[in-house]
């Protein structure tokens, strides 16, 4: 995984200090239910929407349970149709494979598109150590690396900034990067999308190597395929000399056909959009058309780890919409920067856990920035069970912190309840000491009553009640 968050303090501690900023709070909730009001319009407008999203996640599975033969196939297309593939275990090899190719060409300046593979291996800091500049062209990426900020939604990087906010951006750092935002610039989006459209304009024109991910890999065809709203992709993918696409092991999908599922389940998922605006496909090199150098980067980063876990390995279906950010109740008040990852929101509090290990206590309080109500199952077009995933990981933190006094905790418990003889002689006793029991737990234990009130307990357990009123008759009446 990047470096770029390393040194970010725990969920808890970063979730503390986001919900106190209030401007935060209303961007946030304003962009996330503008989106997820779109997104349930058009999905209510399919009478089989749920019966896509069993397709989809059935074909993911079956493409995982076979991931191998459809990448051994992949690189054979691509290869046949003049493609270069490259396989990388991890980002430092992505890394070193991506800087080496673009110092093959003789240039110092890529052009991107908003790609998560990138972010997650740190590319544009590697491109960086060894002399070469990465511009994002994506409008929100391009705000971000503007003001030097870091991602904080899957599909809107720059979620938690409004317009007067990137006014100022535009009219202050422009001019660093290239052409400058005019001097009379509004905050009318109309304009700031203009004053983008200027500056990047000129970068499209001038540079030779362009950098991508892809959002999905046709294995028969070796077809990449990108989905953006701009039309920014469209021009770092036809007008290049050179195209480097990093692309997620996990993004295969099996035939052209098995395609048209997922481009009726993401629009609609991602920004409430019946069809994508622009939807671009390529398959190796075309001789006078497009890029005529084509390399796909093959990452790994911890995939295969996460697939050899039965319970984890839904998380690969993830097609990166970001409808489980929008509905999360936790994202909407914390935003994305509390969880120190690339992958922001539920489905970053499964995924980078298992990307990255739960080793730091940053990454292991992901699995708890979770109320665990179930919204995310509910709205995600692929069926990632992201609940069980989160309990699933709590678990291996627990056992890998080695919390000695929890894991007693539950065997007690467990000895106890294992036996009705000693759970009636637990209950028994408990009634009996009840007014000893203090209103405030001692030590570690203090955490829970001071947000919690004890359970008053009862004269006799609910057995012993029972017991009581079945007595006088065979019927169970008293």
């Amino acid at each position: 995984m990047s470096s770029t968050f390393i040194g970010m303090p725990t969920f808890p501690e970063a979730a503390r200090t986001a919900t106190r900023n209030a401007q935060l709070r209303h961007n946030l909730r304003k962009a996330t239910r503008t989106i997820r009001g779109k997104r349930q319009a058009v999905v209510d407008e399919l009478d089989d929407w749920q019966r896509l999203r069993a397709a989809g996640r059935a074909l993911k599975d079956r493409t995982l349970r076979h991931l191998d033969v459809y990448l051994e196939q992949l690189e054979a297309a691509v290869t046949a149709a003049g493609g270069h593939v490259h396989w990388a275990a991890d980002a430092e090899e992505a890394n070193r494979i991506v800087t080496g190719l673009v110092r093959a060409t003789g240039e110092r300046d890529v052009v991107k598109v908003k790609s998560m593979a990138t972010q997650e291996i740190g590319l544009n800091e590697a491109l960086a150590a060894a002399g070469i500049t990465a511009y994002e062209t994506d409008l929100a990426e391009l705000i971000v690396q503007l003001s030097e900020d870091a991602p904080s939604h899957i599909l809107v990087p720059a979620i938690h900034r409004n317009r007067s906010e990137i006014r100022e951006i535009f009219r202050e750092m422009m001019a660093e990067w290239g052409v400058p935002a005019p001097e009379e610039l509004s905050d009318d989006p109309r304009a700031l999308a203009e004053a983008a459209r200027v500056h990047l304009r000129e970068r499209f024109l001038s540079t030779r190597v362009a950098v991508s991910g892809a959002n999905f890999a046709v294995a028969d065809t070796g077809t990449l395929v990108v989905l953006e709203s701009e039309g920014n992709g469209r021009m770092c993918l036809t007008l290049p000399d050179t195209l480097i696409s990093v692309v997620g092991i996990e993004k295969i999908v099996p035939t052209w056909s098995d395609l048209d599922v997922f481009l009726q389940l993401l629009p609609r998922s991602a920004t409430g959009e019946r069809m994508n605006p622009y939807t671009s496909t390529w398959s190796g090199v075309t001789p006078g058309d497009g890029p005529q150098d084509f390399h796909l980067v093959l990452l790994d980063n911890g995939r295969t780890d996460i697939l050899a876990d039965t319970v984890g390995r839904q998380t690969l279906r993830c097609i990166r919409c970001s409808a489980c950010l929008n509905i999360c109740p936790v994202y909407e008040r914390t935003g994305g920067h509390a969880y120190g990852s690339v992958y922001p929101g539920p489905i970053g509090a499964i995924l980078t856990p298992q990307l990255r290990g739960t080793a730091s206590e940053a990454d292991a309080s992901l699995p708890y920035a979770s109320s665990l109500c179930g919204a995310c199952y509910e709205v995600c077009p692929v069926a990632i069970d992201i609940p069980e995933v989160l309990v699933h990981l709590r678990e291996r933190v627990a056992e890998g912190r080695g919390r000695r006094a929890e894991k007693a905790a539950m065997g007690a418990a467990g000895w106890v309840l294992g036996d009705e003889r000693r759970l009636g002689l637990a209950q028994r006793a408990a009634s009996s000491a009840r007014s000893l029991v203090p209103r405030r737990l001692p030590g570690p234990a203090s955490a829970w009553t001071d947000t919690r009130d004890i359970p008053e307990i009862p004269d006799e357990s609910f057995r012993a009640w029972w017991r009581g009123r079945t007595s006088g008759g065979k019927d169970g009446r008293p």
